[in-house]
């Protein structure tokens, strides 16, 4: 398996997702969503399989700060690799397989 778990510090979640594959002894890679988010390549893989709403934190302050209700398809799309603070943490990938939030009945089918 080859993990990446895209998170945020102060997303609970995040942290969850971190101690599930550490009492499990299964190596990942840790990124950080708002300092390094992900790379063009990366996003499309990860919309493919959960899609876009299920990517964007509607919660956040970001949202509202940017109108993104408010904007075209197209420009969220750019909005939300430009402002990585959008993103719903954790984003956790195996390959070709992701999940966006705190999702251990899915981890376990990856092995």
């Amino acid at each position: 398996m080859n993990i990446q778990i895209f998170g945020s510090s102060k997303s609970f979640d995040s942290k969850k997702a971190e101690r599930w594959f550490k009492e499990r002894r299964i190596k990942y890679q840790y990124i950080d969503l708002k300092t390094k988010g992900l790379s063009p390549r990366e996003y499309q893989a990860v919309r493919k399989c959960v899609g876009f709403e299920a990517l964007v934190d509607t919660k956040c302050r970001a949202y509202e700060d940017l109108y993104m209700a408010y904007t075209t398809p197209d420009a969220r799309e750019e909005k939300l690799l430009e402002h990585p603070e959008l993103f719903q943490a954790p984003i956790v990938r195996n390959g070709r397989q992701a999940t966006v939030g705190y999702h251990p009945e899915v981890w376990e089918t990856w092995e």
